[in-house]
């Protein structure tokens, strides 16, 4: 009796370990897209285009990207705000600056951009992948998803932004001072004493 469960298990194995070497090797090139944002990037962009060009064809999946729309905004929300909310923490710890006093302190954000850049991207597989099932295809007047989606992003960034100026934090990174070490004073020998 012990050989036959034996053999099933050593029969069964091979699939389990094909798709493990499969994972492994997503998360090496995955691991090896990290530092090459740009390059994430554009991959991103022509998906998109891909998707685009489906539904414009397709003529249909309204739904979909009404939905896909929601959770892109969704994580666009989490991008653009802060690890810690001024609003919600308390005064014990590190806050964004208020004043202009306040010393500098930088912007963490509550979705850092390579899990926003992963997640997206995936969403827009997922919805591409969601067009080729035609339960998914639901006749709706798309042109009221469209205003409802727009009335809703508008509200939605509306408050981000004054959020945004009330705490005077900037989500990006172009136009911020870097620390790029210490400066050479012209007085000092230039070696240390340690």
């Amino acid at each position: 009796m012990e050989g036959i469960g034996g053999d099933g298990a050593s029969v069964a194995s091979p699939l389990p370990q094909l798709g493990h070497n499969a994972w492994r090797m997503y998360q090496y090139y995955l691991d090896k897209s990290t530092p090459h944002s740009t390059y994430r990037w554009i991959g991103t962009l022509v998906v998109v285009a891909i998707y685009c060009l489906r539904v414009y064809y397709v003529q249909g999946f309204y739904i979909v990207s009404y939905g896909l729309g929601i959770y892109l905004l969704n994580l666009l929300i989490g991008f653009l705000s802060p690890l810690v909310d001024p609003e919600l923490e308390g005064s014990d710890g590190p806050v964004l600056p208020t004043k202009g006093s306040d010393e500098f302190k930088p912007f963490i954000r509550r979705l850092p951009e390579f899990k926003f850049w992963y997640t997206m991207t995936k969403a827009f597989c997922i919805a591409f992948l969601m067009t080729f099932f035609s339960v998914f295809d639901v006749p709706v007047f798309w042109p009221i998803l469209l205003c409802y989606w727009g009335v809703l992003f508008v509200l939605t960034m509306r408050r981000q932004i004054g959020h945004m100026i009330k705490y005077k934090y900037i989500p990006f990174s172009f136009g911020k001072q870097k620390y790029t070490g210490k400066k050479a004073s012209a007085g000092s020998s230039g070696s240390r004493g340690d």
